[in-house]
């Protein structure tokens, strides 16, 4: 990547090659199709999504693998069995860009983080952009 201060997840999709743009427009797609409510953005320097103020996915494309975040515990035991073919460490997901995209899962994951976050916020009676992250 050349540039590392985009503005949008239209120019990050654009700085990847384009393999990988197609992969990630799809990731986009899904999410975005999973969670409308959520608001797309870019944050720590990747396209992120939001819900109620608070971090719902991140993901990024890289050499060979694109990678979603986060990945929670409850989250992993949640889909152990969907995520064994896939490298999960440090609250990450890696998926093969060489692979099919899992277009169900990620829609899957999207909503179980949506879910988690709506369950925290109800639970805490938190204000947006405070809740405790799930490990």
């Amino acid at each position: 990547m050349a540039s590392t201060d985009f503005r949008s997840v239209d120019e990050y999709i654009a700085s990847q090659p384009e393999a990988a743009q197609r992969i990630l427009e799809r990731v986009r797609r899904i999410i975005r199709k999973a969670v409308p409510a959520a608001e797309e953005m870019i944050s720590y320097k990747i396209p992120a999504y939001k819900l109620l103020g608070d971090p719902v996915l991140y993901f990024a494309g890289w050499r060979r693998h694109y990678s979603l975040y986060p990945a929670s515990d409850r989250l992993v035991a949640a889909f152990k069995g969907d995520l064994a073919p896939f490298e999960v460490k440090k609250h990450t997901i890696r998926f093969a860009l060489s692979e099919p995209v899992p277009l169900k899962l990620i829609e899957r994951i999207a909503k179980f983080r949506a879910k988690e976050i709506t369950e925290q916020r109800k639970a805490q009676g938190a204000t947006p952009g405070k809740l405790h992250r799930p490990s």
